[in-house]
């Protein structure tokens, strides 16, 4: 598609130098002084503007694949393997696609690195699931530059100018804080502790990440309405279940009070469970502390069905589909939403053997 806006682009740039020849001193003296090199330079362009409306015909004409770049976080929980599996049985050599796939292991260097390789590969489409929200728009700029329209999945991004990406597709963060906010209120309603004083820890997830800093933010705001609840720390576990083991861990050797944990994904609550039975406490529904987690992957739902888990607000991986779906309005020319939320959920431990076999991940 890049290629087709690249043509008209060359075309037009060609009538206007023709225009502006007349309107310029410094162009019409440079016309006269080297007449041979202005008509060398416009035949030049003439032929690249050809070849590139030919090589877009054939492209028609033969119905080739359409090359995508997806630069992946990595493989850090349950639902990134979800995620990534969606991209890739999304575009696939028989739906059309040639898919060229980097895993960033968590880094954004290496992302980087990928969307320059992406764009020196000269693919139809770049998809990045970026690590975190800043430091894009060098690259972003270079591939605009190069014509290639980016789709960013997952976690936002924040740059200076928002044309540096087509579009984005992804979770409404700052709800799913709200919505763990929300279940909980209800939560201490039911098991008549609503006006008791409740303690709280969270293992957020990657600091800096859309995910990390939307669910912090929502459960921040919505506490603000509950005067006899306390956040006592907080403390990254890196969205893995190592690291939120460790954290809650620590959480659990400085405070012998805590009623909630919140953990920003699944496999850091895992994590967290592990630790909390290792200090000879309990969770769940039954148990000492209530664990509210974010993703809810098919875990997820095993460890609520367990009795371990309280609940887990839905963050859905499944990005393959709609972003096809907007490549190929892009590429019938049709403009596309800026903004596209996923639609999600929130699964309490009651109903949890219910769902689980009616999900996809």
């Amino acid at each position: 598609m890049k290629k087709r806006f690249l043509s008209v682009l060359t075309v037009a740039v060609m009538a206007a130098a023709t225009i502006l020849t007349g309107c310029s001193g410094t162009q019409t003296a440079a016309t006269t002084a080297a007449p041979a090199a202005t008509e060398s330079k416009s035949d030049a362009a003439t032929t690249e503007a050809a070849k590139a409306e030919s090589k877009t015909e054939a492209k028609a004409g033969d119905k080739k694949e359409i090359v995508v770049g997806f630069s992946q976080v990595g493989a850090e929980s349950d639902w990134r393997t979800a995620n990534t599996e969606s991209m890739k049985s999304t575009f696939t050599e028989k739906n059309g696609y040639k898919l060229i796939f980097d895993d960033a292991q968590q880094k954004q260097e290496n992302q980087l690195k990928a969307v320059r390789n992406f764009i020196q590969q000269d693919v139809d489409y770049i998809v990045i699931a970026p690590v975190t929200e800043t430091g894009w728009d060098t690259v972003l700029q270079e591939a605009k530059d190069a014509g290639i329209p980016v789709i960013i999945v997952d976690r936002m991004i924040n740059v200076s100018d928002d044309s540096l990406y087509t579009a984005w597709v992804g979770s409404n963060f700052l709800q799913e804080g709200y919505d763990a906010v929300g279940w909980l209120d209800e939560y201490l309603k039911k098991t008549d502790r609503a006006d008791k004083d409740i303690n709280i820890v969270t293992i957020q997830g990657t600091i800096g990440s859309s995910a990390q800093i939307g669910r912090t933010n929502g459960v921040e705001e919505k506490m603000k309405d509950h005067a006899k609840w306390k956040m006592l720390e907080r403390q990254t576990g890196e969205f893995t279940q190592a690291k939120g083991q460790e954290v809650m861990e620590s959480f659990l050797k400085t405070y012998n009070n805590i009623d909630v944990v919140i953990a920003e994904n699944d496999n850091m609550a895992f994590g967290a469970i592990d630790a909390i039975k290792a200090a000879g406490k309990t969770c769940g529904p039954k148990g000492d502390i209530t664990v509210i987690s974010f993703d809810a992957v098919a875990a997820a739902f095993d460890s609520m069905i367990a009795g371990d888990m309280n609940v887990s607000v839905e963050c859905n991986p499944l990005h393959g589909p709609r972003v096809s779906e907007i490549i190929g309005k892009l590429e019938k020319g049709e403009t596309v939403e800026k903004i596209a939320y996923v639609k999600e959920g929130v699964y309490p431990a009651d109903t949890a053997a219910a769902e689980k076999p009616k999900r996809q991940y």
